[in-house]
């Protein structure tokens, strides 16, 4: 049985990616753009976005997962709440942490993954068709690694 709720788990965590894509694209720059745009648009000195709203947006039916994951016992709901959970951490991680330099805990990271992944967000940003966080189209990676440029 443990085996299915890792399965789950990771199941979940992949799926978010085309979650994310579709939501960034449809519904950020949608009917939400008016949450979404100060992130595109920040004002020097900002400390919160209207668009950290979308991390509760985001969060909730994680929790109601694992409310229902555990009710009348443990579940597989509860799994997936938690591959929805892990996918949250990794996604405040690389877009928050890591690209976009809202706290200084990942700096110098020097692979041409992580180095591709900033160019694929820059290029979202700059009017670019990524809407995607963890996968990144080939050829970011590829300028990335023939690049000598730093992303500081």
């Amino acid at each position: 049985m443990i085996l299915f709720y890792i399965f789950i788990t990771f199941g979940t965590f992949i799926f978010m990616e085309g979650v994310t894509w579709f939501t960034h694209k449809y519904i950020m720059h949608g009917f939400l753009w008016m949450l979404h745009e100060d992130h595109h648009h920040p004002r020097k000195g900002q400390v919160f976005q209207k668009n950290d709203s979308f991390f509760f947006i985001f969060a909730t039916p994680s929790i109601l997962l694992f409310y229902f994951g555990v009710q009348p016992s443990l579940n597989y709901l509860f799994f997936i709440g938690l591959g929805i959970m892990f996918y949250g951490a990794a996604y405040f991680l690389v877009h928050d942490v890591f690209i976009h330099q809202r706290f200084s805990w990942l700096n110098g990271v020097e692979h041409s993954y992580f180095k591709g992944l900033r160019r694929a967000h820059g290029s979202h940003h700059s009017g670019g068709k990524c809407f995607g966080m963890l996968w990144v189209p080939w050829r970011f990676i590829k300028e990335a690694k023939e690049s000598k440029l730093t992303f500081d």
